[in-house]
Protein backbone atom coordinates (compact mmCIF):
# COMPACT_ATOMS: atom_id res chain seq x y z
CA UNK A 1 0.00 0.00 0.00
CA UNK A 2 1.02 3.63 -0.69
CA UNK A 3 1.96 5.73 2.04
CA UNK A 4 0.81 8.80 -0.17
CA UNK A 5 -1.65 11.35 1.86
CA UNK A 6 -5.00 12.25 0.49
CA UNK A 7 -4.79 15.76 -0.99
CA UNK A 8 -7.66 18.43 0.02
CA UNK A 9 -8.81 18.09 -3.80
CA UNK A 10 -8.79 13.98 -3.52
CA UNK A 11 -10.39 14.16 -0.25
CA UNK A 12 -13.46 16.30 -1.55
CA UNK A 13 -13.36 14.29 -4.86
CA UNK A 14 -13.63 10.76 -3.36
CA UNK A 15 -16.99 12.55 -1.06
CA UNK A 16 -18.52 14.27 -3.55
CA UNK A 17 -19.07 11.64 -6.26
CA UNK A 18 -20.61 8.46 -6.41
CA UNK A 19 -21.37 6.61 -10.20
CA UNK A 20 -23.32 8.86 -12.45
CA UNK A 21 -27.05 8.78 -12.66
CA UNK A 22 -28.34 12.38 -13.03
CA UNK A 23 -28.85 14.13 -16.16
CA UNK A 24 -25.97 15.76 -18.40
CA UNK A 25 -26.13 17.38 -21.32
CA UNK A 26 -22.86 17.98 -23.06
CA UNK A 27 -21.72 19.84 -26.17
CA UNK A 28 -18.66 21.19 -27.73
CA UNK A 29 -17.85 23.78 -30.70
CA UNK A 30 -15.13 24.67 -32.55
CA UNK A 31 -14.05 28.49 -32.93
CA UNK A 32 -12.10 30.18 -35.08
CA UNK A 33 -10.02 32.52 -32.29
CA UNK A 34 -8.00 34.79 -34.51
CA UNK A 35 -9.85 38.07 -33.70
CA UNK A 36 -9.53 36.80 -29.88
CA UNK A 37 -6.28 36.94 -30.12
CA UNK A 38 -5.88 40.17 -31.83
CA UNK A 39 -8.16 41.55 -29.17
CA UNK A 40 -5.95 40.10 -26.59
CA UNK A 41 -3.00 41.59 -27.95
CA UNK A 42 -4.23 45.11 -28.50
CA UNK A 43 -5.58 44.69 -24.73
CA UNK A 44 -2.63 43.90 -23.45
CA UNK A 45 -0.20 46.45 -25.32
CA UNK A 46 -2.74 49.26 -24.15
CA UNK A 47 -3.26 48.08 -20.73
CA UNK A 48 -0.35 46.05 -19.75
CA UNK A 49 -2.57 43.70 -17.71
CA UNK A 50 -1.88 39.90 -18.66
CA UNK A 51 -5.25 39.59 -20.64
CA UNK A 52 -5.81 35.72 -21.97
CA UNK A 53 -8.29 33.94 -23.84
CA UNK A 54 -10.09 32.68 -20.38
CA UNK A 55 -11.30 36.16 -19.95
CA UNK A 56 -12.60 36.80 -23.37
CA UNK A 57 -14.27 33.87 -22.67
CA UNK A 58 -16.10 34.00 -19.17
CA UNK A 59 -16.78 38.16 -20.40
CA UNK A 60 -18.67 36.79 -23.34
CA UNK A 61 -20.05 33.53 -21.41
CA UNK A 62 -21.55 36.81 -18.51
CA UNK A 63 -23.26 38.13 -21.57
CA UNK A 64 -24.92 34.80 -22.70
CA UNK A 65 -25.99 34.07 -19.42
CA UNK A 66 -27.86 37.44 -19.29
CA UNK A 67 -29.54 36.64 -22.60
CA UNK A 68 -30.58 33.23 -21.61
CA UNK A 69 -32.08 33.67 -17.98
CA UNK A 70 -33.59 30.19 -18.26
CA UNK A 71 -29.85 28.60 -17.26
CA UNK A 72 -29.37 31.07 -14.12
CA UNK A 73 -30.98 28.27 -11.80
CA UNK A 74 -30.62 25.91 -8.81
CA UNK A 75 -32.59 22.41 -7.88
CA UNK A 76 -32.58 22.75 -4.38
CA UNK A 77 -34.96 19.97 -2.49
CA UNK A 78 -36.70 19.12 -5.87
CA UNK A 79 -37.73 22.72 -6.23
CA UNK A 80 -36.53 25.36 -9.16
CA UNK A 81 -34.74 28.15 -8.00
CA UNK A 82 -34.15 31.32 -9.87
CA UNK A 83 -30.92 33.30 -9.68
CA UNK A 84 -30.74 37.12 -11.08
CA UNK A 85 -27.17 37.22 -10.42
CA UNK A 86 -24.51 36.18 -13.58
CA UNK A 87 -21.38 35.27 -11.36
CA UNK A 88 -18.59 33.35 -13.03
CA UNK A 89 -16.21 31.22 -11.35
CA UNK A 90 -12.98 30.91 -13.00
CA UNK A 91 -10.43 27.64 -11.99
CA UNK A 92 -6.87 29.06 -11.29
CA UNK A 93 -3.25 27.10 -10.25
CA UNK A 94 -2.72 27.70 -6.95
CA UNK A 95 -0.15 24.84 -6.29
CA UNK A 96 2.09 24.90 -9.77
CA UNK A 97 -0.42 22.49 -10.98
CA UNK A 98 -1.39 20.22 -7.78
CA UNK A 99 -4.25 21.85 -6.62
CA UNK A 100 -6.85 24.30 -8.07
CA UNK A 101 -9.53 26.69 -6.24
CA UNK A 102 -12.25 28.79 -7.88
CA UNK A 103 -12.11 32.96 -8.02
CA UNK A 104 -15.79 33.76 -8.37
CA UNK A 105 -15.96 36.97 -10.42
CA UNK A 106 -19.34 38.67 -9.68
CA UNK A 107 -21.34 40.96 -12.41
CA UNK A 108 -19.43 39.81 -15.11
CA UNK A 109 -22.00 40.28 -17.55
CA UNK A 110 -21.35 44.09 -17.10
CA UNK A 111 -17.22 43.66 -17.06
CA UNK A 112 -14.72 43.67 -20.10
CA UNK A 113 -12.47 41.26 -20.40
CA UNK A 114 -9.99 43.31 -18.68
CA UNK A 115 -12.06 43.96 -15.61
CA UNK A 116 -12.28 40.33 -15.74
CA UNK A 117 -8.84 39.38 -16.26
CA UNK A 118 -7.94 42.40 -13.22
CA UNK A 119 -10.57 40.00 -10.42
CA UNK A 120 -9.66 37.23 -11.39
CA UNK A 121 -5.68 37.99 -11.34
CA UNK A 122 -6.46 39.59 -7.19
CA UNK A 123 -8.44 36.53 -6.47
CA UNK A 124 -5.52 34.27 -7.68
CA UNK A 125 -2.97 36.55 -5.57
CA UNK A 126 -5.57 35.97 -2.14
CA UNK A 127 -5.23 32.17 -2.81
CA UNK A 128 -1.64 32.13 -3.46
CA UNK A 129 -0.13 34.01 -0.82
CA UNK A 130 -2.84 32.17 1.50
CA UNK A 131 -4.98 35.06 1.96
CA UNK A 132 -8.10 33.78 0.74
CA UNK A 133 -10.67 33.15 4.20
CA UNK A 134 -13.14 31.08 2.67
CA UNK A 135 -10.53 29.09 0.64
CA UNK A 136 -8.41 28.14 3.87
CA UNK A 137 -11.33 27.63 6.64
CA UNK A 138 -12.76 25.01 4.30
CA UNK A 139 -9.42 23.65 2.87
CA UNK A 140 -8.22 23.84 7.03
CA UNK A 141 -12.10 21.55 7.73
CA UNK A 142 -11.27 18.94 4.77
CA UNK A 143 -7.51 18.42 6.28
CA UNK A 144 -8.99 17.91 10.16
CA UNK A 145 -11.80 16.01 9.14
CA UNK A 146 -11.59 12.29 8.53
CA UNK A 147 -12.46 11.25 4.61
CA UNK A 148 -15.50 9.07 6.05
CA UNK A 149 -17.19 12.50 7.24
CA UNK A 150 -16.91 14.87 4.65
CA UNK A 151 -19.21 13.60 2.62
CA UNK A 152 -22.26 14.41 5.24
CA UNK A 153 -20.12 17.65 5.49
CA UNK A 154 -20.76 17.95 1.89
CA UNK A 155 -23.76 17.34 1.98
CA UNK A 156 -25.06 20.36 4.47
CA UNK A 157 -22.61 22.70 2.46
CA UNK A 158 -24.53 21.59 -0.70
CA UNK A 159 -27.76 22.80 0.50
CA UNK A 160 -27.19 25.69 2.37
CA UNK A 161 -23.95 26.84 0.45
CA UNK A 162 -24.59 25.46 -3.11
CA UNK A 163 -28.29 25.55 -3.11
CA UNK A 164 -29.41 28.20 -0.67
CA UNK A 165 -26.32 30.71 -1.32
CA UNK A 166 -25.51 30.72 2.19
CA UNK A 167 -21.73 30.52 3.85
CA UNK A 168 -21.50 27.51 5.80
CA UNK A 169 -18.28 25.25 6.97
CA UNK A 170 -15.77 27.95 5.36
CA UNK A 171 -17.95 27.69 2.24
CA UNK A 172 -19.52 30.74 0.44
CA UNK A 173 -22.63 31.28 -1.00
CA UNK A 174 -22.77 29.82 -4.54
CA UNK A 175 -19.23 29.23 -4.28
CA UNK A 176 -18.81 28.81 -7.93
CA UNK A 177 -20.97 31.19 -8.95
CA UNK A 178 -23.69 30.56 -12.06
CA UNK A 179 -21.36 28.92 -14.36
CA UNK A 180 -17.34 27.85 -13.55
CA UNK A 181 -14.89 28.19 -16.64
CA UNK A 182 -11.30 26.21 -16.61
CA UNK A 183 -8.63 26.37 -19.27
CA UNK A 184 -7.94 22.83 -19.85
CA UNK A 185 -5.71 24.23 -22.61
CA UNK A 186 -3.16 25.58 -20.18
CA UNK A 187 -2.50 22.00 -19.07
CA UNK A 188 -2.13 20.52 -22.58
CA UNK A 189 -5.59 19.39 -23.49
CA UNK A 190 -7.01 19.92 -26.62
CA UNK A 191 -10.35 19.92 -24.98
CA UNK A 192 -11.99 18.00 -22.05
CA UNK A 193 -15.70 17.45 -20.15
CA UNK A 194 -15.25 18.90 -16.65
CA UNK A 195 -16.80 16.60 -13.60
CA UNK A 196 -19.71 18.99 -12.11
CA UNK A 197 -18.85 19.59 -8.02
CA UNK A 198 -22.09 18.77 -6.76
CA UNK A 199 -22.42 20.81 -3.70
CA UNK A 200 -21.95 23.84 -5.81
CA UNK A 201 -24.83 23.46 -7.61
CA UNK A 202 -23.66 25.70 -10.80
CA UNK A 203 -25.24 24.64 -13.76
CA UNK A 204 -23.18 25.24 -16.24
CA UNK A 205 -19.12 24.28 -16.64
CA UNK A 206 -17.48 25.20 -19.60
CA UNK A 207 -13.57 23.80 -20.79
CA UNK A 208 -11.24 25.82 -22.56
CA UNK A 209 -8.95 23.68 -24.58
CA UNK A 210 -5.36 24.73 -26.60
CA UNK A 211 -5.23 26.87 -28.88
CA UNK A 212 -4.21 24.18 -31.82
CA UNK A 213 -3.49 25.58 -35.85
CA UNK A 214 -5.83 23.94 -38.40
CA UNK A 215 -7.20 24.12 -41.82
CA UNK A 216 -10.64 26.09 -42.26
CA UNK A 217 -12.67 26.79 -44.90
CA UNK A 218 -13.62 31.32 -45.16
CA UNK A 219 -15.13 31.98 -48.47
CA UNK A 220 -14.82 28.72 -50.30
CA UNK A 221 -10.79 28.70 -49.40
CA UNK A 222 -9.19 26.39 -47.09
CA UNK A 223 -6.69 28.31 -44.94
CA UNK A 224 -4.74 27.54 -41.48
CA UNK A 225 -5.98 29.49 -38.43
CA UNK A 226 -5.85 29.21 -34.94
CA UNK A 227 -9.05 26.99 -33.25
CA UNK A 228 -10.13 26.63 -29.82
CA UNK A 229 -12.80 23.72 -28.74
CA UNK A 230 -14.67 24.75 -26.30
CA UNK A 231 -16.45 22.29 -24.29
CA UNK A 232 -19.32 22.25 -22.03
CA UNK A 233 -21.07 20.32 -19.31
CA UNK A 234 -24.52 21.40 -18.09
CA UNK A 235 -27.29 20.35 -15.67
CA UNK A 236 -30.47 18.84 -17.68
CA UNK A 237 -32.84 19.61 -15.03
CA UNK A 238 -32.23 23.18 -15.78
CA UNK A 239 -30.17 23.82 -19.31
CA UNK A 240 -31.88 21.96 -22.34
CA UNK A 241 -30.91 21.77 -25.98
CA UNK A 242 -32.35 25.26 -27.01
CA UNK A 243 -30.83 26.56 -24.02
CA UNK A 244 -27.32 25.27 -25.26
CA UNK A 245 -28.00 26.47 -28.59
CA UNK A 246 -28.76 30.16 -27.46
CA UNK A 247 -26.04 30.08 -25.14
CA UNK A 248 -23.28 28.73 -27.96
CA UNK A 249 -24.81 31.44 -30.53
CA UNK A 250 -23.91 34.61 -27.72
CA UNK A 251 -20.90 33.09 -27.01
CA UNK A 252 -19.58 32.46 -30.51
CA UNK A 253 -20.80 35.76 -31.58
CA UNK A 254 -18.94 38.00 -29.62
CA UNK A 255 -15.82 36.11 -29.89
CA UNK A 256 -15.82 36.42 -33.82
CA UNK A 257 -16.51 40.25 -32.61
CA UNK A 258 -14.73 40.76 -28.92
CA UNK A 259 -14.55 44.53 -29.48
CA UNK A 260 -17.71 44.23 -28.01
CA UNK A 261 -17.30 43.10 -24.98
CA UNK A 262 -15.81 46.08 -24.33
CA UNK A 263 -17.94 49.43 -22.75
CA UNK A 264 -18.05 51.36 -25.86
CA UNK A 265 -19.55 48.35 -27.54
CA UNK A 266 -22.30 47.89 -25.06
CA UNK A 267 -25.16 49.85 -26.10
CA UNK A 268 -26.82 49.02 -22.71
CA UNK A 269 -26.34 47.93 -19.10
CA UNK A 270 -27.19 44.34 -19.49
CA UNK A 271 -24.39 43.92 -21.51
CA UNK A 272 -26.07 42.75 -24.70
CA UNK A 273 -24.23 42.70 -28.17
CA UNK A 274 -25.42 44.52 -31.10
CA UNK A 275 -26.95 42.17 -33.66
Amino acid sequence: MSGRRNSTRNKIAVASWRPSRDGRIYTRMELDVSAVLAYVDRVRSESGERVTITHVVGAALGRALRQVPEVRARIVMGRRLDLDTCDVGFAVDIAGGSDLAPVKVLGVDRLSPLEVARAVTSGAGQLRAGKDVAYRRSSGIVRLVPTWAVRPALGVASLVAGGLGRGVLGQPGFPLGTAFVSNVGSLGLDEAYLAPLPFARTPLYLAIGAIQDKAVVIDGEVVVRPVVVLVATADHRIVDGAHAGQLAGIVRELLLHPDRLDPAGRPDAMGRADS
